[in-house]
């Protein structure tokens, strides 16, 4: 394994090595600095400090988690498919590490792409406990391109803790909303590889430049429009998983997604992609320039107001390595359940807790190993709902019942009001949590289980 530091500081990653040594990860505190402010937060590094891991397709996974905080931690691999009891989930895979102690994950790569790792104790992932996990594939080794890692995030000068109490504080009786319920949460700033605008990270590229922008959402609570500007992408992976491309210049990217993009500056100069909150101006960005371009000040608050995310481009993806085409064993639907007044989200109006998950007693789906399952999950609630299943790839096969043969993902966003189906293969036994990726909705109940040996 290689690592991801020249990528997050504004530079090209460096190559993969050959040797597949064991990589030590340590979760520590760190400060960080958002609009000329300090805070103290978290993050998941190596030795040298560098945030996030490179392997390759092939390689085993081999890394040591340490665990240098005061509190018991614990950091999920998003979007590989690990053995059940290295997904790093406290109760459903394994005991939550304390502090002063480690645990060795070891287990085969047998995906490429662009995936990432966060906390999944309590509200870790809020003080910005994350970081890319970049799966690169041997056969990409020749392209002439740059490759750019940009990882998303929502930042609060408040607690976790302190948001969600708000959250969840009794509110008056008002009218039912007319339209969606969007942001949760209004944050101090919108932050990229762990800095806001007014400091944003510079790439410096060639002055005719092909790349490749690696873009994963972490963010805790909002979904983003990318906003590529002067520029033309195509898209051509999401979740890590290759589709058939599509060029625009922006594209949608729910909480916990990822999106593959290739694009190739006209010339020298100054090229900024954003990120836009959804139903909003605010962004959080970084500039493409070419050597010795100047960089000029770009406001939090964006000219492009970003529109609420919606399905639409989902239903023109298609995968490039769909699932095998075969009926359905089993075919299951949960309801999406929950309001905004009293910040209830549950799933078939059931509130996962960790005391149901220890007991015994928590929900859940009926599956048995070797079957091609259907979920479709409808949202009966007015919010949006990015839906995550651990341990599996997924195939979108159907929105509001229209069948199609969509993208290969790990987390899919259902908006108000609509369904999405998608389909698995029960082909890696163990007890999977089934979850909206929305951090506060799953504090407050949104998830379920899928189990079977």
């Amino acid at each position: 394994m290689t690592t991801l530091g020249a990528a997050l500081a504004g530079a090209a990653t460096p190559a993969v090595r050959a040797a597949e040594t064991r990589t030590v990860l340590t979760v520590k505190t760190a400060t960080v600095s958002v609009l000329g402010r300090t805070a103290e937060e978290l993050e998941v590094v190596q030795p040298d400090g560098t945030a996030g891991i490179r392997a390759t397709l092939g390689q085993t996974f081999r890394v040591r988690l340490v665990n240098a905080i005061s509190s018991p931690t614990l950091v999920h691999w998003h979007g590989l498919t690990s053995p059940t009891h290295q997904d790093g989930v406290p109760i459903l895979s394994q005991p939550a590490l304390r502090p002063g102690h480690s645990y060795d994950y070891e287990f085969p790569l047998t995906q490429s792409g662009t995936y990432w790792m966060h906390s999944h104790q309590g509200l870790q992932e809020q003080r910005l406990l994350s970081a890319p996990l970049i799966l690169a594939d041997p056969a990409d080794a020749g392209l002439d391109e740059q490759e750019i890692v940009v990882e998303l995030g929502d930042f609060s000068f408040r607690s976790p803790k302190e948001i969600y109490a708000a959250l969840r504080a009794p509110k008056p009786m008002s009218a039912p909303a007319s339209g969606p319920d969007v942001n949760d949460v209004d944050y101090d700033a919108y932050i990229a590889n762990r800095r806001s605008i007014d400091d944003l990270p510079v790439f410096r590229v060639d002055r005719r430049a092909r790349v490749r922008l690696r873009i994963i959402n972490s963010a805790a609570s909002t979904n983003f429009t990318l906003d590529l500007g002067a520029l033309t992408g195509t898209l051509f992976a999401v979740d890590g998983r290759p589709i058939a491309p599509l060029a625009g210049q922006r594209f949608p990217i729910a909480i916990a997604q990822r999106c593959d993009i290739r694009i190739e500056t006209p010339g020298p100069g100054a090229y900024p992609v954003f990120a836009v909150r959804e139903a909003d101006r605010l962004r959080a960005g970084v500039v493409l320039a070419s050597r010795g371009a100047a960089i000029p000040a770009y406001p939090a608050v964006g000219t492009f107001a970003a529109p609420v995310n919606d399905l639409v481009l989902e239903s023109q993806l298609r995968a490039s390595r769909p699932l095998s085409v075969k009926p359905a064993d089993r075919t299951l639907g949960i309801d999406l359940t929950g309001d905004m007044s009293r910040y209830a989200w549950t799933i078939d109006n059931v509130a996962w807790t960790d005391a149901l998950a220890r007991s015994g007693r928590a929900p859940k789906l009926p599956v048995r190993y070797g079957e091609r399952v259907e979920i479709t999950m409808r949202n009966r609630t007015m919010m949006s709902h990015p839906m995550h299943l651990h341990g599996h790839s997924l195939q979108i096969v159907a929105i509001n019942g229209r069948r199609f043969s969509g993208a290969m993902r790990d987390t899919v966003l259902v908006p108000p009001k609509h369904s999405v189906t998608f389909a698995f293969d029960a082909d890696n036994p163990g007890w999977w949590f089934f979850h909206c990726h929305n951090l506060y909705h799953l504090a407050a109940g949104m998830a379920t289980s899928v189990q079977y040996v």
